[in-house]
């Protein structure tokens, strides 16, 4: 409930900010004064923004079962299934978070933990993970799954990329209607936007797509650092989780649906674009936090 009132109080707020930015750089009237409805634009930005990635967040823990083939471990079938469960309940336990539902997926090593709330999520972790690492290592990358739970990381990501999204299609239309403006001077506007504002429009929407993406993928690395230590906490000390991180570093990670790649335990392309921070950096940045 608290991070739903976050994500609210955040929807609010950065429709005031762009509000109240237009307003003391005197935007506003110079739009209302062109025939663009600047209250309007802020909702439409808002929906556009925010909507998506509420959605996504909402469908998230059934989309990531169904796209990963994750099969539930409801009544273990085996000792292993009976360990994974009970290590993902002791860690939950400690974490002060409801017992997330628990899932295996066929595949290369990784791992993954999502859905929209904190006491209903999903921790999975696929054959490949099982296979490669000892159990120690295994229930280190699980305290790693279950710290995402347990910080908000799913919430938050979902925030961070809605206020992004606003940000991008206020700006890109904004822009696009004061270049159109200046395109057409002195010529009748009732017909709507011309070529320029769509041009404008297109071309800045990918570009600073690309800005909010570096920007979204920066924090996502900075929530791996807090997982890994998050993971080192739960279990009393660093040292499974560095195992675990080196053992990945000599594997080939499992590549997971797009829309649950930001949440696994590695993976990620280009420094800039990555969601998750290069291995050595994340054992050096582990073996220095407090525990």
């Amino acid at each position: 409930m608290k991070r739903i009132f976050l994500f609210v109080l955040t929807n609010v707020a950065v429709v005031a900010v762009l509000g109240i930015v237009a307003s003391l750089l005197g935007v506003n009237r110079y739009l209302t004064a062109n025939g663009l409805n600047l209250g309007t634009l802020l909702m439409f930005s808002l929906v556009m923004g925010f909507g998506g990635a509420l959605i996504s967040l909402l469908i998230s823990k059934p989309l990531a079962k169904w796209s990963a083939g994750v099969r539930l471990i409801e009544q273990p079938q085996s000792a292993d299934e009976a360990w994974i469960l009970e290590t993902v309940r002791r860690f939950a336990d400690k974490a002060g978070i409801g017992m997330p539902e628990v899932g295996i997926f066929d595949g290369e090593p990784n791992a993954f933990a999502t859905g929209a709330f904190k006491n209903s999520a999903l921790v999975a972790v696929s054959t490949g993970l099982l296979q490669g690492m000892t159990r120690e290592e295994v229930e280190a990358v699980i305290g790693h799954e279950v710290a995402h739970i347990a910080n908000g990381d799913m919430v938050t990501m979902t925030l961070i990329q809605g206020v992004m999204n606003t940000f991008v299609v206020f700006l890109s239309r904004v822009i696009g209607y004061a270049v159109d403006s200046f395109l057409r001077r002195g010529d009748d506007r009732s017909s709507g936007p011309g070529i320029g504002y769509y041009v404008t429009t297109i071309v800045l929407d990918i570009l600073l797509g690309f800005v909010a993406a570096i920007i979204v993928a920066w924090f996502s690395r900075q929530r791996e650092f807090r997982a890994d230590a998050g993971s080192a906490h739960l279990m009393g000390r660093r040292q499974p989780m560095v195992n675990a991180l080196a053992r990945l570093g000599g594997m080939v990670p499992g590549e997971l649906p797009k829309t649950i790649q930001a949440m696994g335990i590695a993976g990620g392309i280009g420094k800039l674009f990555s969601t998750h921070p290069p291995i050595e950096e994340r054992i050096a940045a582990l073996q220095q936090a407090q525990v």
